[in-house]
């Protein structure tokens, strides 16, 4: 049997189904099966799309055709489709073979929590019976269906002899193991080996990073696929005296940590661009680390012709960010434009000066800057039709300390889930390692005094972001534990934290959501992403009460 990573677009249903006869092409000879993940024919998550019938009806013709082509004496393929029945739309796995759709298992367990909300388009099925075939009997399960017990103990009572589980499961720091965990769990309460197989690629927000798996009952990883590579990798079974094993196979290692991290953005990244069909990004290179990170990251997703920056300086910028930004590019090898905004700057004092007069300058006149700024790239963007790529992070993102229309402005942002702690971690991760399949240098990406300077957003004399906001490190821990983990003010508290600065922080985080509501998408990192994870009213009235 082969696992197959495949790297769906959601809608394309022609491009999905030709991706699908590549991974059945690519099986090993003599391959009984071909498993593919969940829903890999539409694409997933598919949201509101798969509700309307001329998508459906695509999707039943491509499953027709795809079976009609099983006839040829190759491997059998069991793939993820919305699959109507019973005069309801189902997440389904279909096993085709021998010329025609052999069996249709249909996804009991369908979640609703966090990025799912697959109750709002599929109806659930009943608990799965096993399929038969070719003298196996195999209890086929849809991601979720794995996540707890009923379906797995179900299929054991009813002489399942192998779990094979389709999977649309997006990427979060250590979930790998989480998966891992889980499955052996199954194992455990079944006496079963199980196969895991995961989607790759990278769909909006959502970046699914492979790393399928087999499982002996006892839980111990048999065959390993790599993470974050689309591809077929074999497994080999057996019946033995005590059920079908797993020959001993390839084990990639798992990738974990900052360097998970790194390739859930660029993968992100390189698919948001390319299966929206951009021909490249613009940055605005300030000379700072969220500027330098984001830039490296789209040299290593696009390659450096494809990553156009632009220094816009104000009165207030640096001869050392101007050095620093100059470095960024040549190390990173991209074109770098300059455009100066103080013209803009005068231009608005201007015409505001009559609306304004007899009141002193705020963060209104900085605020102008940084949507002079925006105004720029997106002006560059129209003109060439490369997207902006935003450069704010999630710690800033939080608290509101963003411009709307300015630094905001764009696309999508790779730094949208990361806090600053995290973006000072990858930076220098990023100095002294390259991730596998990147595409842009070997060596250093920034100089050094981009990490260790403090951050600024330059917007007036001597400014740093510790004027109006607590240390990055204490900013972090205490979003983590509002953010993360919902914790109470006096939970964070407890934990060493400054009562009063824990109650700002809160208030900032609660009033910043009508900003948030505004930003670009980017890629979900944590189990608590802005937007998709984390819903709150932008109307608060109970912020008042903190």
């Amino acid at each position: 049997m082969a696992l197959a990573q495949v790297n769906p677009t959601v809608g394309d249903i022609d491009g999905n189904l030709q991706r699908l006869r590549e991974a059945r092409a690519a099986a090993p000879a003599g391959c009984d099966l071909v498993i593919t993940g969940e829903l890999g024919l539409a694409g997933y998550p598919p949201e509101d799309l798969v509700l309307k019938r001329a998508f459906q009806g695509r999707v039943e013709t491509a499953v027709q055709s795809l079976a009609t082509e099983t006839a040829d004496g190759g491997p059998a393929i069991l793939i993820g489709a919305p699959w109507r029945s019973d005069s309801a739309l189902h997440n389904a796995a279909l096993l085709l073979d021998g010329g025609h759709i052999a069996d249709v298992r249909l996804k009991y367990d369908l979640p609703n929590y966090g990025v799912f909300d697959e109750k709002r388009v599929f109806r659930p099925g009943p608990l799965p019976e096993p399929i038969d075939f070719r003298g196996a009997r195999l209890g086929v399960m849809v991601c979720e269906d794995m996540w707890t017990p009923a379906v797995a103990g179900h299929l054991g009572q009813r002489g399942a002899e192998l779990l094979v589980v389709l999977n649309g499961s997006p990427f979060e720091v250590d979930k790998t193991e989480v998966r891992e965990d889980l499955a052996a769990k199954r194992c455990a309460e079944t006496g079963l080996p199980l196969i895991y197989v995961n989607l790759v690629g990278g769909q909006d927000e959502l970046v699914f990073d492979g790393a399928s798996f087999a499982l002996t009952p006892e839980g111990t990883v048999s065959v390993r696929a790599p993470a974050w590579q689309a591809g077929v990798t074999p497994s080999r079974w057996q019946r033995r005296p005590q059920g079908l094993q797993c020959a001993a196979g390839d084990v990639a290692a798992n990738v974990n940590g900052l360097e998970s991290i790194y390739q859930a953005m660029t993968v992100g990244l390189r698919d948001y661009v390319g299966k929206n069909r951009f021909p490249g990004v613009i940055i605005g290179l300030s000379g700072g680390i969220d500027s330098a990170l984001s830039a490296a990251v789209a040299v290593d997703a696009l390659g450096c012709e494809r990553v156009h920056c632009v220094m816009m300086p104000s009165p207030y910028t640096s001869s050392e960010s101007l050095e620093d930004a100059a470095e960024v590019a040549r190390l990173l090898g991209v074109h770098l434009d300059s455009v100066n905004i103080e013209p803009a700057m005068h231009a608005f004092s201007g015409m505001l000066d009559g609306l304004f007069e007899g009141r002193a300058a705020d963060t209104t006149e900085e605020n102008i800057q940084a949507r002079s700024r925006g105004l720029v790239l997106m002006a560059i963007s129209n003109k060439l039709g490369y997207m902006v790529l935003t450069t704010g992070n999630k710690s800033e993102m939080s608290v509101g300390y963003a411009t709307l229309y300015g630094d905001m402005c764009g696309g999508f942002s790779v730094l949208k889930d990361i806090y600053k702690t995290t973006v000072f971690a990858l930076s220098r991760w990023r100095n002294q390692s390259c991730p596998d399949g990147g595409l842009g240098p070997r060596g250093r990406v920034m100089p050094e005094r981009v990490i260790s300077k403090p951050p600024t957003a330059e917007l007036k004399h001597n400014q740093t972001d510790q004027d109006s906001l607590p240390p990055y490190d204490e900013l972090d821990g205490i979003l983590a534990g509002l953010v993360e983990d919902e914790s109470s003010i006096e939970d964070i508290v407890a934990r060493g934290y400054d009562e009063p600065t824990v109650r700002r922080v809160w208030r900032m985080l609660d009033r910043a959501e009508y900003k948030r509501r505004q930003a670009p998408p980017g890629v979900k990192i944590t189990r608590r992403a802005f937007g998709r994870d984390r819903r709150y009213p932008i109307t608060n009235g109970f912020t008042s009460q903190i």
